[in-house]
């Protein structure tokens, strides 16, 4: 029963649940389901937000949290090879009193896995300056559906030939299954800052965001938390965030020393002249890690206030942020639905959290009402469904709003080459003529981006 459900969804209950810890028997297990004629679904932790590892037609669920090791790390080449049970964080850790880190940062970096970020292409409030997982994968060990090992990129940058590392990251195990994967390890900063700037009013922080980027200044990382969600988390976490403001972004800047300190000033700046009332600057490594927990851990401080919540994960350009937040403000009213707004607004990553009670089956299709038409939105806009979620099975009916029939039949077909009995995570990504609402019933919980 535990692991019928991640952070979107339940489904029915997987056949087999399997641990398996080496490579050899994921190929072994691969063979199996193969003979059997079972779907193979692989999961990580559990966090992800699309339903992308729930097993919708039963069959054998491959479960990696024993596959942790950290197989090597090469500090002079700044790479590291891993297994797909890794936590995100502990990579970090592992090469923390050296100086280096690993950039993908998702919000759920304390509990998800790498094998399941490089699933999802997960992003993470720093992805504004340093990119998507892809961005940090240099290579692949894969297992194929009829049990094969292939292995894709190299240690090194720039591998010639076709580049099958980006084909398989983002894929939502619907290509092969990641036993191992060599990733870039970053350099620290020599310096950051941070800066938490307070608005009375929600359009002077939207502007902002616009502002900073005309400038031609990309801080490392540009987060907008609206005043119910900063409230909310304020009263959770302590870490610092007024409690009578409609708006605050979370800005940071890296790089050397000089040079942050005069991006701080022309940011600070910015601010002030779009109407920020006042601009705070973190006065230590504690009061930054302080502010950053408040933020990683806004949908958990939601959690303590509504029985249920649904994340949505659309993206449109960031100059349109205010005009969208205006829109949404008009769904509440329309579906008498409370909505807070936290949002990767750097890069026009938006999440509306709308809050619900899965009790209330009525509330519940209001809900996916309003869910779908900010979706609907996003597109219209000129954006995309999913900025870092994933597609999975939430959205797999939505792909024919940015995609067309050629497209969608490419990708098919890409698929069918690695995957053509297509039991690798089935009714994922691609359409397959059910509605989202139809296979889940309804919505169930909330999550962690």
């Amino acid at each position: 029963m535990l692991y019928e459900y991640d952070a979107l969804s339940s489904m029915r209950q997987p056949d087999v649940v399997v641990f398996p810890r080496t490579t050899e028997h994921v190929v072994q297990i691969a063979k199996a389901a193969l003979r059997h004629n079972l779907p193979l679904v692989a999961r990580g932790a559990g966090t992800g937000l699309s339903g992308g590892s729930v097993a919708t037609e039963g069959g054998i669920l491959l479960v990696f949290s024993r596959m942790k090791q950290i197989v090597e790390i090469d500090l002079e080449n700044q790479r590291a090879r891993v297994q797909p049970g890794v936590v995100n964080l502990d990579l970090s850790l592992a090469v923390a009193d050296d100086g280096y880190y690993f950039a993908p940062d998702p919000s759920s970096q304390k509990a998800c896995t790498i094998g399941g970020n490089v699933a999802e292409n997960s992003g993470g409030p720093h992805t504004l300056a340093y990119g998507v997982t892809t961005n940090h994968v240099l290579g692949l060990e894969l297992v194929l559906p009829d049990g094969e090992v292939i292995h894709t990129g190299a240690s090194h940058w720039d591998q010639p030939g076709y580049d099958l590392s980006g084909v398989f990251v983002g894929s939502e195990g619907t290509l092969g299954v990641v036993t191992e994967a060599t990733v870039r390890l970053s350099r620290k900063p020599e310096a950051v800052k941070t800066l938490l700037a307070i608005y009375n009013e929600v359009v002077g922080a939207t502007r902002t965001v616009a502002a900073i980027t005309a400038r031609g200044i990309t801080p490392a990382a540009l987060e907008m938390m609206d005043g119910f969600c900063l409230r909310a988390v304020e009263e959770a976490t302590h870490a610092g965030y007024p409690m009578d403001c409609a708006a605050v972004l979370l800005i940071e800047v890296e790089g050397l020393r000089e040079a942050v300190e005069e991006h701080a000033d022309e940011i600070e700046a910015v601010c002030r002249e779009n109407q920020s009332r006042e601009v705070r600057r973190a006065k230590s490594a504690e009061e930054r890690d302080l502010l950053w927990k408040g933020r990683k851990g806004a949908f958990g401080a939601l959690g303590r206030i509504s029985p249920n919540f649904y994340v949505q994960d659309g993206v449109i350009p960031r100059t349109r942020l205010p005009e969208m937040l205006d829109f949404i403000g008009s769904l509440e009213k329309k579906y008498d639905l409370h909505i807070g707004n936290i949002f990767h607004a750097g890069d026009g990553n938006l999440h509306p959290i709308i809050l619900y009670d899965e009790r209330n089956r009525e509330q519940i299709a209001r809900v996916i009402s309003a869910a779908k038409e900010i979706i609907m939105r996003c597109v219209e806009m000129g954006g995309s469904i999913t900025g870092e979620h994933g597609v999975g099975l939430e959205k797999s009916d939505l792909m024919p709003l940015i995609f067309s029939d050629d497209d969608l039949e490419l990708m098919g077909r890409i698929k069918n080459l690695f995957n053509p009995q297509g039991r690798l995570n089935p009714g994922k990504l691609l359409p397959t003529g059910k509605m989202c609402g139809e296979l889940r019933g309804g919505l169930m919980g909330g999550g962690v981006v």
